[in-house]
């Protein structure tokens, strides 16, 4: 097993688009559905596998663009001193100011790192100022144990 990176920053309304942070149902719409709901269908079937936005479910980073993964590592103590080191970059821009508390962030990424060596996904956010939103992952790989079916986006050869 390994782990992969994620970080995404952006506008709190590009964020909220649920319907792109979510996979499309397996099934579309019945023959005879409205035409609005297979256009949407459609919509979302082609853009949530390309969309750079956070999936509601961190597994599904493992489906979108390779060009995404941040890192790779074959230690889960690396991936979680990665999380720490973008958490002490953005936590300046915080705007709740128990988030930017170093007692409590350090916390995090202590927990963090404990999940990730149990084989479990890690998945944060804050909000930033001018209302934006950043969002930090690491991501189990090979297999994912909530979804061993999604694959490796990466050559493991490019672990670092």
């Amino acid at each position: 097993m390994h782990h992969h990176g994620y970080l995404w920053t952006g506008p709190k309304e590009r964020f909220d688009q649920e319907a792109l942070r979510r996979p499309p149902h397996p099934e579309p719409p019945p023959a005879g559905s409205k035409p609005e709901l297979i256009q949407r269908y459609r919509e979302v079937a082609a853009e949530f596998p390309t969309s750079d936005l956070p999936p509601l479910e961190a597994a599904y980073w493992l489906i979108k663009p390779r060009s995404l993964v941040r890192g790779t590592w074959h230690e889960s103590k690396e991936a979680g001193a990665w999380l720490g080191e973008q958490l002490a970059e953005y936590a300046y821009r915080f705007t709740s100011e128990t988030d930017r508390d170093t007692a409590r962030l350090a916390r995090l990424v202590t927990a963090a790192a404990a999940r990730l060596r149990s084989g479990a996904d890690v998945s944060y956010g804050f909000y930033l100022e001018h209302p934006s939103y950043l969002s930090v992952a690491v991501v189990a790989c090979s297999p994912n144990r909530s979804h061993a079916e999604l694959g490796c986006p990466a050559e493991v050869s490019s672990c670092r």
